[in-house]
């Protein structure tokens, strides 16, 4: 069992409140978690640490069945920090922490490692070998270790049950809207800008070629309004998910137009596309006009969206 270096927790006699969980997306059922957490923590001025895994740990028990991610890990880990988390403790998951029992998990990672004195934990999180630990295991080790164990449900603010496999469901379907809805945030894609086939830039609308960091969830092919984000300046654009089969593309991409700007050099450069609303579906037009004309309406639609918003 490894643990990522990057985002130490080194022991602490005092202890700490802790909260455990993958996190995919840290969405608004895990900030409630962190939320709840965040309060004993300060009841005990003690210290709140976020634990999570990766890689996903179904990429290492049943890879054909891994999920693909909904933030990478750097993002993740800024989001648990901003839901209140004092430390982030990344854990590498391998074959030799998938196959730990129950019990020399709590023992290595909670007692051993960080000195937790209150564990607050989701409701059906599963851990140890073949997911053997439930709640009442970590009740049953709490009492043998001398820390609490507090339940909480993952929900929001008005009792919506939030998960990471209906988010990412409403992304794959093009639902960004309420994917967004779910994160409390609008969903994003980073990586760094690639050279492309330049049509944009002949068409009258360059693009940004994005090339995507780890196994993101990708939207469903079409048009989006959203933002591009580069070295902290934030852009309006029109993103454009799919193979470009008017082109007859076979390759799934990312592109984004800035809209007004055709004077940005972006090639190599690490951005942040964030989706806001579905505009329209992936669609091929008679001639280069047609689709001339069909992006000129995207964008309008675009401005309108974002400007409402």
């Amino acid at each position: 069992m490894e643990t990522d270096r990057r985002h130490p927790a080194h022991a602490d006699p005092k202890g700490r409140v802790a909260v455990i969980g993958v996190f995919d997306g840290v969405h608004r059922g895990h900030r409630s978690l962190l939320s709840v957490a965040r309060g004993h923590a300060d009841a005990q001025a003690l210290p709140l640490v976020a634990i999570t895994f990766d890689p996903h740990p179904m990429a290492v028990v049943g890879p054909r069945a891994a999920p693909t991610s909904l933030a990478t890990l750097a993002h993740r880990i800024e989001l648990l920090q901003q839901a209140g988390a004092d430390e982030v403790d990344v854990l590498h998951f391998d074959e030799d922490m998938a196959a730990l029992p129950p019990e020399d998990f709590v023992r290595r990672v909670l007692v051993e490692r960080l000195h937790v004195r209150e564990l607050v934990v989701g409701q059906g999180f599963r851990f140890g070998r073949r997911a053997s630990g439930t709640f009442e295991t970590l009740v049953a080790e709490g009492e043998r270790h001398g820390f609490s164990v507090v339940p909480a449900p993952l929900v929001g603010a008005g009792g919506d049950r939030w998960s990471s496999t209906a988010t990412r469901a409403m992304i794959v379907e093009g639902d960004v809207a309420a994917a967004a809805e779910a994160l409390g945030r609008p969903y994003r894609l980073e990586g760094v800008v690639v050279h492309g086939d330049h049509r944009g830039r002949e068409l009258g609308y360059p693009t940004a070629n994005l090339e995507w960091a780890g196994m993101p969830t990708l939207p469903a092919d079409g048009v989006y309004a959203g933002r591009l984000d580069v070295a902290g300046h934030e852009h309006p654009a029109a993103i454009s998910v799919g193979t470009n089969p008017q082109f007859g593309g076979r390759e799934r991409r990312v592109e984004s137009y800035v809209l007004d700007r055709d004077d940005l050099d972006l090639y190599g450069q690490e951005i942040r596309v964030s989706f806001v609303d579905r505009i329209r579906g992936q669609q091929t037009f008679d001639g280069v006009d047609g689709l001339v004309a069909r992006m000129a309406m995207d964008v309008a639609e675009v401005r309108d969206v974002l400007g409402a918003e």
